[in-house]
């Protein structure tokens, strides 16, 4: 099982978030036996590896991509086994990124390996954009090589993204899209004051209690064929001065939207802003879109995605765009196709990260299929 070693020395790696520690390395040898031509792109604190298959693009370009880096362990105690020694036990793999997303990248690989063995003279192009900055901050990463590509004016047609999509079972989900993600960082200045003279301070706390409920009342975008409804969540909120008999003089507050494309960013923020407005308060929000909404329409890449699937698990995938962000939403506005299949991913960023034994061969042979399917029957894929 060529999937699993590859995962495994994978995961011995200590690439926690942003670093690489070796794996693009490991990924890149294997590759230039392949004749692939590799592009080391350094940017800030972060690895990123751009490869393409004979160092030229034909048209249509493939990519698989995907991360190197994990988010950290957590107590090490709570780990049945080592977090960066892979275990096997009852049939599944344990390590830190064995499902998020080491699994898919040495699947990657090795499908790729088996395809350009058994079609050396395929027709297209197939390439690899594999960074170490998706669990972080997300800046230095596919973002950036995104843009040094667009700069080269080197467009993907379609492209592979390894993240954890299932649910309950290998391929049971791909995703198809995302909704977009706009956070805000709430300042509520009030008056600091003694408790016991309310009188002569202002309590950004009440204000604030007023305020959100009716931001949290309100309706935001509903479902529709494609996307969950617009959701609002508060993640944090933070005042006081430490003593109990002290009305602070200030509130602050992290909340996010996951929004749809029924409502784009400049409603949502001018809706927000009018609600504090309407309660008078001296308030002041700093925005963070860290995604707009996109969507892979059905096609050619979901048409081949979903044959492969069928082929390899004997099961036909839905298509979602539920869940958070992924580094899709840096690649899809260049007008590319993105879909996201990858394993299990009931226990992703937990102790105990695992992911099923025979699940490693499967994905191997989804990406391997989908290969076949993109290009070299072309045909059985063709939109209708």
């Amino acid at each position: 099982m060529q999937t699993l070693e590859l995962t495994k020395a994978l995961l011995c790696l200590e690439s926690v978030t942003p670093a690489d520690a070796g794996c693009q390395k490991l990924i890149a040898k294997r590759l230039g036996k392949l004749n692939f031509a590799i592009s080391d792109l350094h940017f800030g604190e972060v690895d990123n590896l751009w490869a393409i298959r004979e160092g030229k693009i034909q048209k249509p370009l493939i990519v698989f991509a995907g991360h190197t880096d994990v988010v950290p362990t957590g107590p090490l105690s709570e780990w049945q086994s080592p977090p960066f020694v892979p275990s096997i036990r009852d049939g599944y793999l344990y390590g830190r990124g064995a499902a998020d997303m080491k699994s898919s990248l040495a699947a990657m690989v090795v499908a790729v390996e088996k395809f350009v063995d058994r079609y050396p003279k395929h027709d297209g192009s197939i390439g690899f954009l594999i960074t170490s900055d998706e669990e972080g901050e997300a800046r230095d990463g596919t973002k950036r090589v995104i843009e040094h590509l667009t700069e080269q004016s080197c467009y993907i047609d379609y492209c592979i993204v390894g993240e954890p999509s299932s649910d309950v079972q290998l391929g049971d989900t791909v995703k198809c899209g995302r909704r977009g993600s706009l956070s805000g960082e709430l300042i509520i200045r009030g008056k600091q004051g003694h408790v016991a003279y309310p009188h002569l301070a202002i309590n950004p706390i009440h204000q604030a209690i007023s305020a959100l409920n009716k931001l949290l009342s309100q309706q935001w975008a509903a479902a529709n064929q494609y996307f969950p409804a617009t959701s609002l969540q508060v993640s944090n909120i933070n005042a006081g001065t430490g003593a109990g008999n002290v009305i602070p003089g200030i509130l602050t507050a992290a909340f996010n939207f996951r929004f749809n494309p029924e409502q784009n960013i400049e409603q949502l923020k001018a809706k927000t802003e009018s609600i504090f407005s309407g309660y008078g308060l001296d308030y002041s929000i700093e925005w963070k879109l860290s995604g707009v909404p996109f969507i892979t329409p059905e096609g050619r890449l979901t048409k081949a995605v979903r044959a492969a699937v069928q082929s390899a698990c004997n099961i036909t995938p839905q298509f979602s765009t539920s869940g958070g962000t992924s580094d899709g939403r840096f690649i899809a506005p260049t007008g590319t196709d993105v879909v996201e299949i990858g394993p299990v991913n009931a226990t992703i960023h937990m102790i105990d990260e695992r992911v099923y034994l025979p699940d490693l061969t499967l994905l191997e042979n989804i990406y391997f299929n989908t290969l076949e399917n993109l290009l070299i029957n072309p045909s059985d894929t063709a939109p209708a």
